[in-house]
């Protein structure tokens, strides 16, 4: 077996939107750069996400110079959307908590509104250092998130999925898998590791870069949507929750929290600290 690296980086420019695989990305405090900087929320300003519109799944963002997204989708015209200039803020929630973010350009909201066939407005988070902390029960005083679920980074192992698929293939219902990565949405996929080792792991290094792993993460409804169709099955869920049940939580990957910043790039040696 190959040494343990970095087998793929993944970024989600907007929240529950496509995800994009990119060769290296910047690691900040908060995330990595351009990850989850954007997202849609309804009428009440309330957070949407493919858990309650899988078709966000039809849409990509990409980045742009100084921080903008591009929206595409199949039959639309491209819009460019750019980081609102010294907006004021807007209170939204997201998982039951309330966050200050700007909105975006009305044209962004008429895009997306449009495509969903519902009313939803395109947010930015304009000041990760400051507005949204980490759970205080997994964090050091000081230490943010982007709009990820609730931790910067989420990192799974390629032999973790390869296990998890042969329990689905010896299940009651194999015809859903195997599954692919982008199920679980991550940042970092690290290969050459044994099956579940992520358990144990307490501080890991990713190249130069090292990070505090601070909980398994609880899988959603998301984890059954196709990526490419959004059409919903009932795996990974079925399976996990017979194989990987953390109390009320069925878990796959883990949560981490960056020790400092620096760049990684697809094929960085991968170490355990701890």
């Amino acid at each position: 077996m190959a040494p343990p690296a970095l087998a793929s980086l993944h970024l989600h420019p907007v929240k529950s939107l496509a995800a994009l695989t990119v060769d290296e990305a910047e690691v900040e405090p908060w995330g990595l750069a351009g990850d989850r900087r954007w997202m849609l929320v309804d009428r009440t300003g309330t957070a949407v996400t493919q858990r309650q519109e899988p078709r966000l799944t039809g849409i990509s963002a990409m980045p742009l110079p100084g921080g903008g997204v591009e929206l595409s989708a199949p039959g639309r015209v491209r819009l460019a959307v750019a980081v609102p200039e010294r907006a004021e803020t807007v209170v939204v929630e997201l998982f039951g908590k309330k966050l200050e973010v700007v909105e975006a350009a009305p044209a962004a909201h008429a895009w997306l509104s449009g495509f969903l066939g519902a009313e939803v407005r395109l947010v930015h988070q304009d000041a990760p250092s400051y507005r949204r902390p980490v759970d205080p029960a997994y964090a050091r005083p000081g230490e943010t998130v982007s709009l990820a679920d609730g931790y910067p980074l989420l990192v799974t192992t390629a032999s973790s999925l390869d296990a998890l698929n042969a329990l689905i293939a010896s299940g009651d219902h194999p015809s859903e898998g195997p599954l692919p990565m982008n199920r679980f949405r991550p940042n970092a996929v690290i290969d050459g590791t044994v099956p579940w080792e992520e358990d144990g792991w307490r501080r890991i290094a990713i190249g130069a870069v090292a990070f505090r792993v601070v909980k398994p993460c609880a899988r959603c409804v998301i984890t059954t949507t196709d990526q490419s169709t959004a059409v919903r099955g009932k795996e990974p869920l079925r399976t996990l929750a017979v194989h990987r049940r953390s109390g009320t939580k069925l878990v796959f990957g883990q949560n981490l929290v960056p020790e400092g910043t620096g760049t990684v790039r697809v094929g960085d040696p991968f170490r355990v600290l701890g």
